[in-house]
């Protein structure tokens, strides 16, 4: 059993930032991709972005790209996501994740799922 604890969510200005930290634990794999999915009100869930085991590969969506950074410290098994002028679409639920690589991102869905942390952009 894999447990995903996430932090730093909360309530921001149109333009501010955020860092989301997420950490594993438990019977994690040797070696892990690390996401972010987030869901608004009334929305469906939408993939975020990934970060590879080793940190050298990232993706984002293009609604994030530019604006979002993702880093992981592999020896805490922990995942930090930098927000930056955000923007009141970017309000939702942001809920870390496990998968075994990056690519399995690609299906829409993950392994393993942290309860989520309330991100809200005001504007």
């Amino acid at each position: 059993q894999v447990q995903l604890v996430e932090s730093g969510g909360g309530l921001v200005q149109t333009g501010g930032s955020l860092i989301l930290g997420c950490t594993a634990s438990g019977r994690t794999r040797s070696s892990y991709a690390m996401g972010w999915f987030r869901q608004a009100p009334g929305k469906e869930r939408e993939f975020v972005a990934t970060i590879s085991w080793d940190g050298d590969f990232t993706y984002y969506i293009d609604a994030v790209k530019g604006r979002f950074t993702l880093s992981r410290d592999g020896a805490k098994n922990t995942m930090y996501l930098q927000m930056n002028n955000l923007k009141p679409e970017d309000t939702a639920i942001y809920y870390c994740t496990t998968n075994p690589e990056t690519r399995d991102y690609a299906l829409g869905t993950a392994d393993n799922w942290g309860q989520g942390t309330q991100v809200t952009v005001a504007s």
